[in-house]
């Protein structure tokens, strides 16, 4: 396991602040009309988060020979749709919460419309950025599009959101609860790596290992983010601690216990570096995501 080496924590902090900038251009400036709309977009989307998509993405871009300005546009159109489901997911409707990246949820900086129309223009805007900034050829461009919004829709994040909504008071069992989060935050995570992988070149098997890593990175990151719901403070989460609890949602921990959810996501990690196997080096980055998901605090 690595340990995290300034080499990785450099190459993390680049792609952070060139997703940064890129969001930065991308997104309309407050200086035009609707003034309010477009500050509130930018509240939501700039400043804070891990850009764990955009991090995934660059890595499978960079395995599979990726221009960079190509990942830029895939790489924010990611994180655009991570927004907009968090503001809507913050929203009295759903979750009702009021602290997201350590500052006010949007709707309790502006209002309830607001946020709405701010999650609708950050989805429609991922959208734009794929259709006309992302460097690729026009097949692959609609490839993407087409990914993104199976991974965005009924069949991925909103489906695994309306799951998670119905299953509130509920037991479920590991496969139910898997199925659920397969959709609600692994659809959007392994969609970053096929994104990514889809602006170079990789064959059908090379792409196969990818998905099948992608798929228990974004199975991981779930595992983990339930433990720290319950284990980690509301100041190192940039969240309400204990939300799930409070809410009476099943998670890895109500239906494992703390124990076996940490053996779980061990397991998940060894899984998804397994899928690495024959790609050497270039699969460097993605070897050193699988750990920081695994071992983040926030």
């Amino acid at each position: 396991m690595t340990d995290g080496g300034p080499g990785f924590r450099d190459w993390v902090g680049a792609v952070q602040q060139r997703t940064e900038s890129a969001l930065d251009r991308f997104l309309p400036p407050e200086t035009i009309a609707p003034a309010r709309l477009h500050e509130a977009m930018r509240y939501a989307a700039l400043g804070g988060g891990k850009r764990v998509r955009p991090l995934l993405c660059h890595a499978a871009g960079a395995l599979s020979g990726a221009a960079p300005e190509a990942l830029d546009a895939a790489a924010c159109a990611l994180e655009l749709i991570h927004v907009y489901s968090l503001v809507h997911d913050d929203m009295p409707c759903m979750d009702d919460d009021v602290l997201r990246r350590g500052k006010p949820t949007v709707h309790v900086q502006y209002d309830d419309a607001t946020a709405l129309l701010v999650g609708d223009s950050l989805q429609s805007l991922a959208f734009l950025l794929l259709s006309e900034h992302c460097a690729v050829a026009p097949a692959t461009r609609v490839a993407l599009i087409t990914q993104l919004a199976v991974a965005s829709g009924s069949r991925g994040m909103a489906g695994g959101q309306a799951i998670d909504l119905a299953s509130v008071g509920l037991e479920l069992d590991v496969e139910a609860l898997e199925f659920m989060h397969i959709h609600k935050t692994g659809a959007l995570i392994r969609c970053a790596v096929k994104l990514g992988a889809a602006c170079g070149e990789l064959d059908a098997a090379g792409t196969a290992k990818l998905d099948h890593y992608a798929a228990r990175v974004g199975l991981l990151f779930q595992v983990v983010d339930d433990l720290l719901d319950c284990e980690a403070s509301t100041a190192a989460l940039g969240k309400t601690a204990g939300k799930d609890a409070a809410a009476n949602k099943p998670t890895y921990v109500t239906t494992l216990g703390i124990g076996r959810a940490r053996e779980r996501a061990r397991e998940l990690h060894d899984e998804a570096l397994d899928s690495l196997t024959g790609f050497g080096n270039k699969a460097q980055r993605l070897r050193e995501l699988a750990d920081f998901v695994l071992t983040r605090q926030n």
